[in-house]
């Protein structure tokens, strides 16, 4: 049996999960550029989104892309196409989005996803009803540099399990993380782009029980970068085809 927290918002019922297995994955590498169509997933999909509207996705290396824009907040939208109800690992830079922590997909905080439901992650949880927000920034300005973790920057995650049996709530608050500094200078493009812990907003969540297979059913994994160039190189049909939303 799993603990988890659930989310309350006002067009969405989430949960985080606290689990303890292991589990890991790997990415393929290519080298061929392949831009084009947002990248469909069956049953299950991770969404960068900026303004409320997704961004564009490139695939590069045998990776999913998304371009970086400096100061932008952003939020993560999951969505569960499939029958059942599923708990998700979002890491953002390494770091889980619950409790920053660094533990396997198994073992960290998850958010849970109703059958055929979408929810959308603004920020860091910070305790029981509030998260700070994700935005763009310098690597040395990220949440993750302040933490010493800087290996998996770049690098949004989220790893979906299912649910065995129905969730019994209960409740559990988190310490809020240090907040980030914001960036004092323009952003220095040999600098990765990374995510920082921005202002705080309200996020109502409770912890709650639940059964999870211990195999993932999927694993969904997006990079990003400092705009077009280092995803492009130059390739004049990328170029062509990036100037087309999807």
């Amino acid at each position: 049996m799993s603990r988890v927290l659930c989310i309350l918002s006002a067009a969405l019922l989430a949960a985080l999960i606290l689990t303890s297995f292991s589990t890991s994955a790997q990415d393929s590498a290519q080298k061929q550029v392949t831009p084009g169509k947002r990248i469909v997933r069956p049953s299950f999909q991770l969404e960068v989104l900026v303004d409320g509207r997704p961004l564009s996705e490139y695939y590069s290396r045998g990776d999913t892309y998304v371009e970086a824009w400096d100061g932008a907040e952003y939020e993560l939208r999951l969505r569960n196409s499939s029958p059942d109800r599923v708990a998700v690992a979002l890491s953002v830079d390494g770091l889980n989005t619950i409790d920053a922590d660094r533990s396997s997909a198994w073992n960290g905080s998850k958010w849970v996803i109703d059958p055929y439901q979408t929810i959308t992650i603004s920020g860091w949880q910070t305790n029981t009803e509030q998260a700070r927000r994700f935005y763009f920034t310098t690597e040395r300005d990220s949440y993750a540099a302040r933490l010493g973790q800087r290996s998996e920057i770049g690098l949004i995650s989220a790893v979906f399990f299912r649910e065995r049996s129905r969730p019994v709530p209960i409740t559990r608050s988190r310490p809020e993380p240090a907040e980030a500094a914001k960036s004092q200078a323009g952003v220095l493009r040999e600098d990765r782009a990374a995510t920082g812990a921005g202002r705080s907003v309200d996020n109502e969540v409770c912890l709650t029980e639940m059964d999870l297979d211990s195999r993932p059913v999927a694993e969904v994994n997006v990079r990003y970068e400092w705009g077009r160039r280092p995803i492009c190189g130059s390739n004049p049909r990328c170029r062509a085809d990036n100037r087309r939303d999807n």
